[in-house]
Order: C-alpha cells, then structure tokens, then sequence
C-alpha cells in the first residue's frame, strides 16, 4: 500500500538507487506514477507492504518500508528489483549498479566509478569534507542523518 514517505517511521528499511544521470522533470513524473503504481500493489504472501517513496536530486529513488506490519520477503524483493530493471530499460539508465559513487560538487551530483573515484582521492581532486551520498544506510533514520555525509564520516573515507 503506498503511503506518504513522510509519514514512514525511522525504522523503515530503505533502499536507494541511484542514477547515472539526472532523470528530466518528464521523467521523474512518468517514474512517480510508475512507483505510484508499484507501491499501491507491492505485497509479500498476499499482504499489503506500507510502503513510500520519494526522489531526490533528480537523480535517486529512495523506497521505504514499514516493517512492523509486514517485511519484505524474498519474491516482495524480487518484485522491487525486476521493477526497477524495468526503469532502467525505459529510461536506459543505470540504478542498480553499486559500484559507482555519488557525491557533490557545490550544488551539482558528480556520479563517477568507483575507480574514478578513488584515482580522484589519490590526485586530492576530493577530500575528506567532500559531501558523498551513503547509499548502504539500511533505514530512514539513517537515510535522514547520515546519507549526505562529508567522505570522513562514511564508508568513502578508505579511499582518502
């Protein structure tokens, strides 16, 4: 059952994908009625997931789950991953690889390989207070607090 994503308590597991371009305002209307359409029927054993959204940047899904009704199971999992390949045919873009990074130059989300990355580390084209989007948080609790982090304080700060 979709619901507000604000209304989604701290403990909801989230997941994120994120893009390897900024989707256009065309787009992200067409993939919010698309999640729209998912959330309202995604289920586990026939009962209904609390589920929400939201899209930031242009360029990240973020799904959340209330798990104190009901988890998510491995087919309820199965069917978030088989949509989001569906996203990435009708769009040809790339969410579900999590070997690339996210992170901000002034306003502007860079989105490099991981190599690239850590050769941009090496050369100090990025430094520990560089703002790096943490998409391993695994609820909305940490999604709210330590998403958007300087590099020193996530999973980056091995490349610095």
């Amino acid at each position: 059952m979709l619901v507000d994503f604000k209304t989604l308590p701290e403990t909801s597991r989230v997941w994120i994908y994120q893009c390897n371009r900024s989707f256009s305002d065309v787009e992200i209307t067409e993939i919010s009625s698309d999640l729209d359409a998912f959330l309202t029927s995604w289920t586990a054993h026939g009962n209904d997931l609390n589920a929400g959204y939201e899209i930031k940047y242009k360029r990240f899904i973020i799904i959340a789950l209330d798990q104190s009704t009901q988890g998510a199971t491995g087919c309820s999992i199965d069917a978030s991953v088989r949509f989001i390949q569906e996203l990435e045919r009708k769009y040809n873009v790339m969410l579900l690889d999590k070997m690339n990074v996210s992170y901000k130059q002034g306003e502007f989300v860079a989105y490099k390989s991981l190599l690239d990355f850590k050769a941009m580390a090496k050369q100090k084209a990025i430094s520990k207070n560089t703002i790096v989007f943490n998409n391993l948080v695994a609820n909305k609790g940490e999604y709210l607090e330590h998403w958007e982090v300087p590099a020193s304080e996530s999973w980056h700060a091995r490349f610095l």
